[in-house]
């Protein structure tokens, strides 16, 4: 299974303990804005001052920008770049993957430092990437259960079953 492909699912419990690690960054790192969006381009979640932006495109543009930096990492031979940073008049992006399954954007300005966002987001990464490996264990787990709901269900269908109900009537 390609994990960068696949659909998230992301449970209650998991995603109360995302918005928590998030919450927590934002406040440590002195961030402006937190952002977790999928390797898809989806926004998984945020904090901080997000009023005002557009955050289905930040996502999106985020998730192209990381495709774009894999691009030129294999160029150069290299597996990824996992750290990218956009430094701006006001405002400074540090984007981080998250195992191979997420991005992690911090929107910071001067009330903050480089040096503090990437201490702070290298802790909240090992953090998120647990979560998302206790997620993607509950993942398997339902689907599993799915399966077996599915198959007490069907299981006893048989190929006969099957012909006869589109044998032609007539």
């Amino acid at each position: 299974m390609n994990r960068s492909t696949f659909d998230l699912i992301i449970f209650g419990e998991e995603l109360e303990r995302i918005n928590t690690c998030l919450s927590k960054l934002c406040a440590d790192a002195k961030g402006k804005a937190i952002f977790l969006v999928d390797k898809n381009g989806q926004l998984i979640s945020s904090c901080g001052e997000t009023e005002g932006l557009d955050t289905t495109s930040l996502a999106s543009l985020t998730a192209g920008n990381i495709a774009a930096s894999g691009g030129l990492a294999r160029l150069l031979g290299e597996r990824e770049f996992s750290i990218l940073f956009h430094e701006g008049e006001r405002d400074n992006l540090h984007i981080s993957l998250v195992g191979e399954l997420a991005i992690l954007v911090i929107l910071f300005d001067r009330r903050s430092s480089l040096g503090l966002v990437r201490l702070r987001a290298k802790r909240a990464t090992e953090d998120l990437s647990q979560i998302f490996d206790n997620l993607l264990e509950r993942m398997e787990q339902e689907k599993g259960r799915a399966k077996a709901l599915f198959l007490s269900h069907f299981g006893e269908v048989t190929d006969a079953d099957i012909d006869n109900l589109f044998r032609s009537r007539g």
